[in-house]
């Protein structure tokens, strides 16, 4: 019976993956992610540097107070996550629940100024083929929007599981988003 013990915990090894928080799988996903959102950060800094003129004027119609509402917005989910993880880890379910109610508000926040904004953008003629800029522009912040859909599914799902591993992965999988768009924001909005 032991010996079964131990080959289930054997085959649980995740190497270097077993000693994050949530599951090992959410952590592959997250390490996917990183790497194309890698490839997309890095096709932006190429073609910038060959159409600098290009991007600094197509840079010039973006809504930079939106970009500021929704990285304020990112970084206040993140801490209303963790603070739902903490909840969890304390066995307050109700109080878990209610910071991830928070997240989810901010989640959709995020989802209703980027509308806005490709409206606005849409509305002036700028759209996917007007440019590199933003054609990478459309492609690039398309991504963490539809990835903001599917962490609120995760939100959902975690409030009626309420476990802190589904804490912890759900929550992982939102940081992955803050984090790239942490990154994206000043790429894509600020730097000159």
């Amino acid at each position: 019976m032991s010996n079964n013990i131990t080959s289930n915990q054997e085959s649980d090894d995740w190497g270097p993956l077993s000693n994050l928080p949530g599951n090992p799988f959410m952590w592959i996903l997250i390490i996917s992610e990183l790497v194309v959102f890698g490839a997309f950060f890095l096709s932006f800094a190429v073609a910038r540097s060959l159409d600098p003129e290009t991007f600094m004027e197509s840079q010039n119609h973006l809504d930079r107070l939106a970009g500021a509402i929704n990285t304020m917005g990112v970084i206040t989910r993140s801490l209303s996550e963790a603070a739902a993880v903490r909840a969890g880890i304390d066995n307050d379910s109700t109080r878990s629940r209610l910071w991830l109610g928070l997240a989810f508000m901010l989640g959709v926040l995020f989802l209703a100024v980027k509308i806005s904004e490709y409206q606005a953008k849409l509305a002036l003629g700028f759209d996917i083929e007007t440019n590199d800029f933003f054609t990478l522009y459309y492609l690039i912040t398309a991504f963490p929007f539809m990835h903001v859909i599917l962490g609120l599914i995760i939100l959902a799902i975690v409030a009626v599981k309420n476990s802190v591993e589904n804490l912890e992965t759900g929550t992982a999988f939102w940081h992955m988003i803050d984090l790239i768009w942490v990154i994206l924001f000043p790429l894509i909005y600020l730097l000159r």
